[in-house]
């Protein structure tokens, strides 16, 4: 399981079922798009540019154009990356809306149910609500005509 988890259980299929390749740009993206990430390269870019400024390394002079190769490098694996896990969750989104308006479905069917029901119930109490009318009023009928 990866370091972000799954709360719905479609998303944790589509994740367990996923091939390799697609858990790697899924891993690699979030990576990339983490504070981690940003901290990490740029530290590596300061020591890179200071020590070559400096003169503690001299491999790469200003321009540096090892630097921007590394980047450029960089950009070419980031970008597909960066698709392909953006296309996974797409797939992710549309499986939970999927699921979601399946289980909207089902609850919907149940409420027009318990709503036939509660009519059933509430016909039935206005049924004997007009005999209790009824009867009371043979009652008091009655008692008139006794009285």
């Amino acid at each position: 399981m990866p370091r972000f988890s799954f709360r719905h259980v479609v998303n944790r299929r589509l994740y367990e079922e996923a091939p390799l390749g697609a858990r790697v740009a899924d891993a690699a993206t979030a990576f990339i798009g983490s504070w981690r990430f940003l901290v990490i390269q740029t530290v590596l870019v300061g020591v890179w540019i200071v020590g070559n400024v400096v003169l503690l390394f001299h491999f790469d002079p200003y321009p540096f154009i090892l630097l921007n190769l590394a980047f450029s490098t960089q950009a070419a694996y980031a970008a597909p990356l960066i698709l392909l896990a953006g296309n996974r969750q797409v797939l992710r989104d549309r499986m939970t809306l999927e699921h979601a308006a399946a289980q909207a479905d089902v609850e919907e069917e149940q409420n027009e149910r318990l709503l036939k029901g509660d009519i059933e119930i509430l016909a039935r109490v206005a049924t004997l609500e007009q005999r209790i009318l009824e009867l009371e009023q043979r009652i008091l009928a009655e008692l008139r005509g006794r009285g």
